[in-house]
């Protein structure tokens, strides 16, 4: 699962589930990603979508 978060036609913040955290892609991502990585709730919801999405379509396309 791949996030990106874009304002203004820039990426600033992107979610990868092999990573399992956000990452910062520009300075103004650094504070965001920090916020986002330390709600511990979200995570868990954000980690879910994964075994939601992406394993169930997985096997489809093999």
């Amino acid at each position: 699962l791949l996030v990106r978060n874009i304002y203004n036609g820039q990426e600033f913040v992107r979610y990868d589930s092999d990573v399992g955290e956000h990452r910062a892609v520009t300075e103004l991502g650094r504070q965001i990603a920090e916020y986002l990585n330390s709600q511990k709730d979200f995570m868990e919801r954000r980690r879910a979508e994964v075994d939601t999405v992406c394993r169930h379509n997985y096997g489809v396309f093999e």
